[in-house]
């Protein structure tokens, strides 16, 4: 027998450039599977400070990445109980909004890198309010998404952006593919590629030239 219990939960996120007057833009940063977000904000550390305000949030399951124990890593959530840990995870982004004052606000980026891709799409879907832009990275749309969710995506972002390497150890034919169909009836010719000759890595340099042009 299973049974659920409901519980107050703690979970810090990162600033790595706080909102100013002169901020332009807000990222709202998901990183991938096993890193922590001390750790992801430097790949943000280029960014205009003037322009760009940089809030990195914290997957909530921590672990050991090696056996020797030394490095933490963490994960939004895995294919038990998806669910329920979805839900976990939008009442703590939720929050994060909330502190840092900023329902409402139309210069959010929403970033997710890897499996961050997947928290991000899901949470523009649950919060439903017009943003700056949506920036997914090296990462799979979730197949819940539907053709009415891509219609509010796009009625909802200003900008909808998708980078992928080109050597990314992680893609197949089969993958690119559905891939491929899942942008198509989501977002259509609204989506803008990107495809750098990297790996499964951070573009760093490419996101500094895109924010650029989100100013």
């Amino acid at each position: 027998m299973v049974k659920t219990v409901s519980y107050v939960h703690t979970n810090s996120y990162e600033v790595l450039y706080p909102i100013s007057k002169s901020t332009k833009n807000i990222w709202i940063c998901f990183h991938g599977l096993g890193y922590l977000s001390l750790y992801f904000k430097k790949y943000f550390k280029d960014l205009d400070p003037e322009t760009n305000a940089v809030i990195v949030l914290q997957a909530p399951s921590k672990f050991y990445l090696d056996k020797k124990f030394k490095h933490v890593g963490a994960s939004w959530l895995t294919r038990v109980d998806t669910v329920q840990e979805m839900d976990n995870n939008l009442h703590y982004i939720d929050e994060v909004i909330k502190n840092e004052k900023l329902v409402g606000d139309p210069r959010l980026i929403l970033m997710g890198y890897s499996q961050g891709v997947s928290i991000a799409t899901r949470f523009l879907k649950h919060y439903a309010q017009p943003i700056k832009a949506l920036l997914m990275h090296s990462g799979s749309i979730p197949d819940e998404l539907s053709e009415q969710d891509g219609k509010l995506f796009k009625s909802m972002t200003d900008r909808i952006i998708h980078i992928v390497g080109t050597e990314d150890e992680y893609l197949t034919e089969e993958r690119i593919e559905k891939e491929q169909q899942k942008i198509d009836l989501l977002f259509g010719e609204k989506c803008e590629f990107h495809r750098p000759t990297i790996k499964h890595e951070v573009a760093s340099d490419l996101l500094i030239s895109i924010s650029k042009t989100l100013s």
